[in-house]
């Protein structure tokens, strides 16, 4: 079977790839290479182009044989989101539109769909299960709810079934080291703290020491991008086998502060992290962790690879090799 996956450049998107193919699948990854890389489609074939291209979509579908949608595809910095909500809605709703509209024209009938926790909004338990009130505080948030009830509308108006995985915090590399985790600018803790301690950042800021934690630094559940990755063949296949559509949150259940990333980062590379030492940042909570106990329980989902150790070894293996590779040569690169 041929599985159309949008965003299969970026860095979730290419590890589910491989997954896929590894899985007897054919990843038909379709990405305007924005912020994805041409690098890491390497287990099926590249569509170059933007979802808002409706006529284009429709092609893709006339062209291959799909029979699952995995979406990716959307913009994901909350900050630019507050600055540039248009943007945002554009691209990660109505662009969802025109591919809901091109799979419902080409008879394409399931979906898994990239979601977060950020639907969510403040948190008012802890830890956060799938019932938790959805309360965005960010356009960026609000995007990705407004595509949860697109889904939903259409699964009742036109037969559509989905699944939606809400992430919490993705981390980590492919532990086989053929892709990993590539932004620019780069903007998540781990990355950043690896780069600080090598001396290619001169520091890392630490944003918020007076929260209520056990050491005054933010708390979050990191999730393995593998483990996130197998999380979307299992939703796919509960979608072959008839299962309901619906929600599930991705997550360990268990969370660390910023402080213990640091020290494990330290410890892996066995060197210290420069710090700065920031107020908060507005918006940010002092605690977010999963409750993924319905994932497990429907899904037969079981993170293997999300140890704080695991994450930040794979992280750190992955940020030395990208930085000693040179580019990926274009004659070799998977056309």
């Amino acid at each position: 079977m041929q599985i159309l996956v949008t965003g299969g450049a970026g860095y979730i998107g290419s590890h589910t790839a491989k997954q896929l193919a590894q899985a007897g699948y054919e990843p038909v990854v379709l990405d305007n290479l924005r912020h994805g890389h041409r690098w890491a489609v390497r287990w099926g074939p590249l569509v170059e182009m933007d979802l808002s291209d409706r006529t284009g979509l429709e092609a893709v579908f006339q062209k291959y044989r799909i029979g699952a949608v995995i979406h990716f595809a959307a913009l994901t910095d909350v900050g630019e989101s507050m600055q540039e909500p248009a943007v945002y809605f554009r691209n990660n709703v109505v662009n969802t539109l025109n591919l809901l509209d091109a799979m419902r024209a080409a008879g394409a009938g399931r979906i898994v769909f990239s979601s977060t926790c950020a639907t969510y909004g403040d948190p008012q338990q802890m830890p956060m299960t799938e019932d938790h009130p959805q309360r965005p505080v960010s356009p960026y948030g609000e995007s990705k709810l407004m595509v949860e009830r697109l889904l939903a509308w259409y699964g009742r108006a036109y037969g559509l079934e989905w699944t939606a995985l809400r992430y919490f915090n993705a981390a980590g590399a492919d532990a086989e080291g053929e892709i990993g985790e590539v932004h620019d600018p780069e903007t998540h803790l781990i990355p950043r703290a690896i780069a600080a301690a090598r001396g290619d950042l001169p520091e890392l800021e630490l944003f918020g020491t007076d929260y209520p934690t056990p050491d005054g630094s933010a708390v979050r559940d990191y999730i393995h991008v593998t483990d996130l990755a197998s999380a979307h063949l299992k939703a796919l296949a509960r979608l072959d086998e008839g299962g309901a559509s619906g929600a599930y949150n991705l997550g360990t259940g268990r969370g660390h502060s910023v402080r213990e990333v640091i020290s494990a980062v330290e410890q892996a590379g066995r060197c210290k992290v420069p710090l700065k030492e920031s107020p908060r940042r507005a918006g940010d909570p002092p605690m977010l962790v999963a409750d993924a106990s319905r994932a497990a329980r429907e899904l037969g989902w079981v993170p293997e690879y999300s140890s704080l150790e695991k994450i930040v070894e794979t992280a750190w293996r992955w940020y030395t090799h990208s930085r000693s590779s040179a580019p990926v040569p274009e004659e070799t690169r998977h056309q």
